[in-house]
């Protein structure tokens, strides 16, 4: 999952980089500039947004409401040494789907993002299971028909960003930017490999990767036909 987060201190925010990239696999962009972020966000697309309130440039709470004025429906955790009543309930009701004040444990970050991120999928449509495919997000294991899935590390990744919106498109762009942006051994040839061969080890099982022409793949329960090569 991408996370983008908005944070002016270099140390704090390179802490929770590695820490959220180490406890859960999260990819993490960050930047420490209001002005800057807002920009960003208006041009890419992030699984969930933690947002200092007290930024350079432009605060938090403008960046958040330029966000929604944009409908932009990405969850967003605001993180502040701000801890008042009042600052809760006005970045609540600003737009904010949660807020933890600092200083805080990373276990309660990583596990508050995750439900965000689960809730803003939509309960009908769980995100993390498709057909006997099953994703544990706090083992960070795959199983299927309740059988550990062996997976090389760039397998899991790739099988992560398909599960986490299973029945729609995912372009190779997407995967390239969501769960290897730091890693300038993978390209899209290597996508296109790493799809190869996650399909052979879901060969016959119920779940299967199509491929939707000029959309991407697509993670869905097997229906009977072949799949798209």
């Amino acid at each position: 999952m991408r996370i983008f987060l908005i944070e002016d201190e270099p140390e704090l925010a390179r802490w929770v980089s590695r820490s959220l990239a180490r406890h859960s696999g999260f990819v993490v962009e960050w930047s420490d500039d209001g002005i800057v972020a807002d920009r960003r966000l208006s041009l890419e697309e992030f699984d969930a947004v933690v947002l200092d309130l007290g930024l350079p440039g432009m605060d938090g709470h403008a960046v958040l409401s330029r966000m929604r004025a944009r409908d932009d429906r990405t969850p967003v955790l605001v993180l502040t040494a701000r801890d008042s009543l009042a600052e809760r309930v006005g970045s609540l009701h600003g737009g904010a789907d949660d807020f933890l004040p600092k200083p805080f444990m990373i276990e309660e970050l990583e596990a508050r993002l995750q439900a965000l991120i689960r809730r803003s999928r939509g309960r009908e449509h769980p995100r993390l299971a498709c057909g006997p495919l099953h994703y544990d997000t706090a083992a960070q294991k795959f199983s299927l028909d309740q059988q550990v899935l062996p997976l090389s590390p760039r397998e899991h990744a790739v099988l992560r960003a398909l599960i986490q919106r299973s029945g729609e498109p995912v372009k190779k762009q997407q995967i390239l930017e969501r769960v290897f942006s730091d890693d300038s051994d993978v390209n899209l040839e290597a996508i296109e490999v790493l799809i190869h061969r996650l399909r052979k080890k879901l060969t016959d099982s119920g779940v299967r990767i199509t491929t939707m022409r000029g959309l991407g793949y697509c993670l869905e329960e097997n229906d009977g036909d072949p799949a798209q090569p």
